[in-house]
């Protein structure tokens, strides 16, 4: 599911899941308990190997879940985004490749995204929260997280359920830096070495003061079980939807077919 490689003070996740990383219940648990393991590492990068990033929960498997099913997978995604989110650490994301939903879920909860570019001929990465495509609702956590990068942006991109270029995303706030596909993952370390260089108290300090609105989405400890229940229960309904159903098999049958 994952591979775990240290570079010193630093530690790389790198999504393992073949072919394209789909964030069933079971990547996500090994998720949550890699960067519960890396405390005490002074900064944390998540990526994975050229090409795709991550293809989000939708996969076909996820439709034959019965409801409590889906709310397990809906409530691990939850604590992820609440597990990036409050690190102690700064979390790089190298976005090698496509990245979409609940890739750019996670993402968007991180410190800095690097993104691999388009290159001609090589296939067009997008990245984006294309919810509603499938008649899902984002929910005010991550529509929250989201609009924080994008700000003014937010409201077509998640209206339209829209998935954009990576020129586009870095324009509008939603990567930092664009890279070379090849190059996205070494990038996204370098980025973490420079966060490790700086004074560590006054670094540590501004980074807790300028994240305290994506950890205020939480809510605080008592209303955070709460919080993540109904995220879950929300997401195992509206999942369950014909509409999202018949959607979401549509999708798949083109997936399929490519």
């Amino acid at each position: 599911m994952l591979e775990i490689i240290d570079h010193s003070s630093i530690r790389e996740i790198r999504l393992a899941r073949a072919p394209v990383n789909a964030l069933d219940g079971e990547l996500l648990r090994h998720l949550l308990d890699a960067i519960a393991a890396a405390q005490g590492r002074d900064a944390l990068v998540i990526t994975r190997q050229p090409g795709v990033f991550s293809a989000g929960v939708g996969e076909p498997a996820v439709l034959t879940l019965d409801h409590q099913g889906l709310v397990s997978v809906f409530s691990t995604l939850w604590h992820a985004q609440r597990a990036i989110a409050t690190a102690p650490m700064p979390i790089v994301f190298g976005l090698t490749g496509h990245c979409p939903a609940g890739g750019t879920v996670l993402a968007i909860h991180g410190d800095y995204r690097v993104m691999a570019r388009n290159v001609a001929g090589a296939g067009e990465f997008r990245v984006g929260l294309n919810e509603v495509q499938v008649g899902l609702f984002p929910g005010p956590v991550i529509a929250g997280a989201f609009s924080r990068l994008v700000g003014g942006h937010a409201s077509q991109l998640l209206t339209r359920g829209a998935l954009i270029d990576p020129a586009t995303a870095l324009r509008m706030g939603l990567v930092d830096e664009l890279s070379d596909v090849a190059d996205c993952a070494s990038r996204a370390l370098e980025v973490a070495h420079e966060f490790c260089a700086l004074p560590r108290e006054a670094m540590l300090r501004t980074r807790e003061l300028t994240r305290r609105d994506l950890v205020g989405l939480f809510g605080d400890s008592a209303a955070s079980d709460a919080n993540a229940r109904e995220f879950a229960e929300m997401g195992a309904r509206m999942w369950h939807d014909p509409v999202t159903v018949e959607r979401l098999k549509t999708l798949f049958r083109r997936k399929a077919a490519r």
